[in-house]
């Protein structure tokens, strides 16, 4: 059977990469490519690396016909997902890659994005879409939230461990570095190459950054109390890549044990073997995530490293792997290619 697809933001990184993954996909057709600004132009003209794809031209928004989509895939900025989202048919289903729909309480979405949710229903049947811990709400779901992608990769690192209690909750610490293609693809000076190459900075620092919203839902959903990190993002003059690492206090062994046996199952999430850490050039491309823990030379504190690809396991990979939920296909239909290296 195939299942007809919309992507709209195809014009960005990740819906780009959407286009990518998909024109392997053995049950998915491409039905439309939107692009409000670039409307009327080919899809090899805005990235000639899909020219071998034969695509639909990129369309308004409002003039693409959804009635017999099966599925629309929401690659637009934030804010303009739940506008868009609010007037597509309910029959159909809707893979959202913005934050719009992250976060369950409308007042927690206001404080951080300071503005009314325009979309308050829908918010509350939206399923938060980190596949591998919501499968059976994703794979019921009329609409999936996909995760922040540097939400992903802290959560892959401390989901089994909150759940498990075996670390201590109240000193948690995430470090983690983020490839430049996690910004969009909107020009910015601060993302300039002679802005950003040649050294790393961090960024939101403090308690700003948005996905702290995301950290704080979810380990206190799972602690069922209260549970705050410490998080600083840093901004490499890199593509891809997100590498998180995470200071955590507990025993080496059994936090080890922990994400082994939590993750022994998972297609994308591979334990590497105790004292082995990760890279993100061993992931690049890729819908998959590795993790290391390392004992630190104190007793007691142990670091945990997680590493994905953002535009991947962090953004569109992550969508198409719910899609293939939603749609009833393979998980894995479409997601199974190498990373690439070097």
């Amino acid at each position: 059977m195939t299942h007809n697809v919309i992507i709209l933001g195809a014009s960005g990184y990740t819906g780009a990469e959407l286009v990518r993954l998909i024109s392997s996909h053995p049950e998915m057709r491409i039905q439309a490519l939107s692009a409000d600004r670039k409307a009327g132009r080919e899809m090899s003209e805005v990235f000639p690396h899909l020219r071998h794809l034969e695509l639909p031209k990129l369309q308004r928004i409002n003039d693409i016909d959804m009635s017999s989509a099966d599925l629309v895939f929401c690659a637009l900025p934030h804010v303009t997902s739940q506008e868009v989202i609010s007037k597509i048919k309910h029959v159909v289903k809707v893979v959202d890659l913005s934050a719009d729909f992250r976060i369950t309480d409308v007042n927690v979405y206001k404080k951080w994005y300071g503005k009314e949710h325009a979309a308050p229903d829908l918010q509350k049947i939206a399923v938060y879409g980190l596949t591998e811990f919501y499968r059976d709400e994703v794979a019921n779901a009329r609409i999936v939230a996909c995760t922040g992608c540097n939400a992903a990769a802290g959560q892959f690192a401390l989901r089994p461990l909150i759940s498990a209690g075996v670390i201590n909750l109240d000193q948690i610490i995430i470090d983690l570095k983020t490839g430049v293609s996690g910004a969009g693809r909107s020009p910015k000076e601060n993302i300039l190459h002679a802005e950003l190459s040649e050294g790393s900075h961090a960024y939101s620092v403090g308690g700003e950054h948005r996905h702290l919203a995301e950290f704080d839902q979810e380990f206190s959903k799972l602690a069922g109390r209260v549970v705050q990190v410490q998080f600083t993002p840093h901004l490499l003059p890199a593509n891809r890549g997100i590498l998180a690492t995470v200071y955590v206090q507990g025993n080496v062994n059994e936090i080890y044990k922990t994400l082994k046996t939590a993750y022994i199952n998972e297609k994308f999430i591979h334990v590497l073997p105790m004292g082995e850490h990760p890279s993100t050039r061993h992931v690049r491309g890729s819908n998959f995530c590795h993790i290391g823990v390392v004992a630190d030379r104190i007793s007691g504190r142990v670091i945990v490293i997680a590493a994905l690809d953002n535009l991947t396991k962090g953004s569109s990979g992550q969508a198409l792997q719910n899609a293939n939920l939603m749609l009833g296909c393979s998980e894995t239909s479409g997601l199974l290619m190498a990373p690439i290296f070097p």
